[in-house]
């Protein structure tokens, strides 16, 4: 009978107990992750709040120049309606709290009184003030003077009080005729027609000798002309010429051998012969018939 009763009961199925072990363990894997991104959640709240909260910075003023041009842009100086100069320049910029102008880089026509252009200037950048009393050009300066001199220089100011260019700096002049001065300081007038170099001037000369014997012979012959006369070249004062004796009349002597020729009676005047015939014509009377 017991025989019977296991026989008639219900087997045990070995895919249910597999799939009852699958499903166990995919459950105790979506537990371990809920819990591991609930752990991940309460460590980024704890460490949020142990952040220490930034407060927000004030506000910063920026300065910012009161004038400013980033385009080509052009100054010009008169003196007595007459143009002494034209500035060029690619960036000018003037701050509010300054008088001093800002500009780089400068190119500086220069002209004469009769507004001819005579001469060049150009550098990296410069300075004036507001009222043109000065122009202060620096890095690299190269100024071209009218008779084709050129001039290079750390700096070069403008002073519009003596209008006169001063540097104190090393300055380089090479002269229309090709030759090469340096030395430290420099001084011109405002149109770079005559200049002088202050102090430790060398240079290099070209055709030396030659200019040399042919400024000896100027001199030479400048000296000669210039020389006073001297007292054996004085020529001998000339003597006066004595007046003329005044001739003595002659009275004419008659001779008695020499008798006076006749003198013939003049010719009567030739008469019109209309006027002689009216001469000899009678008169005729006022009554007679014409």
């Amino acid at each position: 009978m017991q025989n019977i009763k296991n026989a008639l009961a219900p087997a045990s199925c070995p895919a249910t107990s597999r799939y009852a072990s699958h499903a166990s363990r995919k459950a105790s894997r979506k537990a371990s992750r809920l819990w591991g991104v609930l752990a991940c959640a309460i460590l980024a709240v704890f460490f949020l709040g142990c952040e220490e909260i930034e407060e927000p910075k004030p506000w910063i003023r920026v300065e910012r120049p009161q004038m400013l041009f980033t385009d080509t842009t052009l100054l010009d100086s008169y003196d007595k309606g007459v143009l002494n100069w034209r500035l060029k320049t690619a960036y000018l910029e003037r701050w509010a709290d300054k008088e001093i102008v800002t500009v780089r880089p400068v190119f500086v026509d220069i002209y004469d009184s009769i507004g001819e252009r005579v001469a060049f200037l150009r550098a990296d950048s410069g300075s004036l003030d507001m009222t043109f009393t000065y122009v202060y050009a620096y890095g690299h300066v190269y100024a071209l003077t009218p008779k084709g001199a050129s001039v290079r220089a750390d700096s070069l100011l403008w002073n519009k009080k003596d209008n006169l260019v001063r540097t104190a700096s090393y300055v380089r002049v090479v002269s229309e005729d090709g030759d090469v001065l340096q030395g430290v300081g420099f001084e011109s007038d405002a149109q770079f027609d005559n200049w002088k170099i202050l102090s430790n001037v060398t240079g290099i000369f070209q055709d030396a000798a030659k200019r040399m014997k042919d400024e000896d012979k100027r001199q030479a012959e400048a000296e000669r002309l210039n020389a006073p006369p001297s007292s054996s070249s004085q020529a001998a004062p000339v003597a006066k010429p004595a007046p003329a004796a005044k001739p003595t009349p002659v009275k004419p002597t008659s001779s008695p051998s020499q008798s006076p020729k006749p003198v013939a009676p003049p010719r009567p005047a030739a008469q019109n012969p209309a006027a002689i015939q009216q001469k000899l014509l009678p008169k005729s009377n006022s009554g007679a018939a014409k």
